[in-house]
């Protein structure tokens, strides 16, 4: 008797002592957990995103892009992501839900109709080497499951760049274009991981050139990283980055 006495008595101490451990781990700047926090009225996408500027940008040291044209997300509910098929996704972004859709480029703070929703487009660069559209809508209060993304970005070559490739990452599925030509397709109900899916070699003109991606999303996170590589597989980074 005595012996399980004592060895309830330890297991209650173990237990209180694990909690005061957990309450004192510190917080270590930038390494907020990736969930949305039950009673979370303090949303912002400060963390994540701060205005794009037209000052001169290039990729970073890896060669990822991080300044966009974000649109708040477009309500388009889906209950899983295992249905995220290429004819699922193909018709999902064939759909035509604002004018001019693979065509314009929009503008900071331009508002556009889908459906019953008003949307904003955002000029933003990410602090990440991943967009974090999740923390985007998230931060913004708007709808953060069901929905697809829209992102847009000027590329600017200095001269013609033959035979390099767009690799991608999302979570989950997604769609890139390059010039108004399909370049990527991400299928399926997957995580985002750098170079994921590589396109087919493709040319970089002489001067702007538009990237459009499409990213959709069911439950969890969303996000996205896009970056070109030369034929060596190096990341190409004499190039600059826009947004008109």
């Amino acid at each position: 008797m005595n012996i399980k006495r004592k060895t309830l008595a330890l297991a209650v101490c173990f237990v209180i002592i694990s909690g005061f451990v957990l309450q004192a781990q510190p917080v270590i700047p930038g390494r907020q957990m990736d969930y949305e926090t039950k009673g979370d009225t303090v949303r912002s996408i400060a963390d994540y995103f701060i205005p794009a500027t037209t000052k001169k940008m290039t990729p970073d040291a890896e060669g990822f892009i991080r300044r966009w044209l974000l649109l708040e997300p477009i309500s388009k509910p889906n209950r899983s992501n295992t249905v995220f098929t290429d004819s699922y996704i193909r018709n999902a972004f064939d759909t035509l839900y604002f004018p001019d859709q693979f065509t314009v480029l929009p503008k900071d703070g331009e508002k556009i109709k889908v459906g019953e929703q008003e949307l904003a487009w955002h000029a933003l660069e990410s602090k990440n080497f991943n967009v974090k559209l999740f923390r985007f809508a998230y931060g913004l209060r708007k709808v953060h499951y069901g929905v697809i993304f829209w992102a847009v970005t000027v590329v600017n070559a200095p001269q013609e760049l033959k035979n390099v490739r767009m690799a991608v990452g999302s979570n989950s599925a997604s769609m890139w274009w390059l010039n108004g030509e399909e370049a990527v397709i991400l299928s399926g109900d997957r995580r985002m991981v750098m170079d994921d899916c590589v396109s087919p070699r493709l040319t970089l003109h002489k001067g702007k050139n538009i990237i459009r991606g499409a990213v959709i999303n069911g439950p969890g996170m969303s996000d996205f990283c896009v970056r070109f590589l030369d034929e060596q597989g190096e990341p190409i980074k004499d190039i600059t980055i826009s947004y008109e």
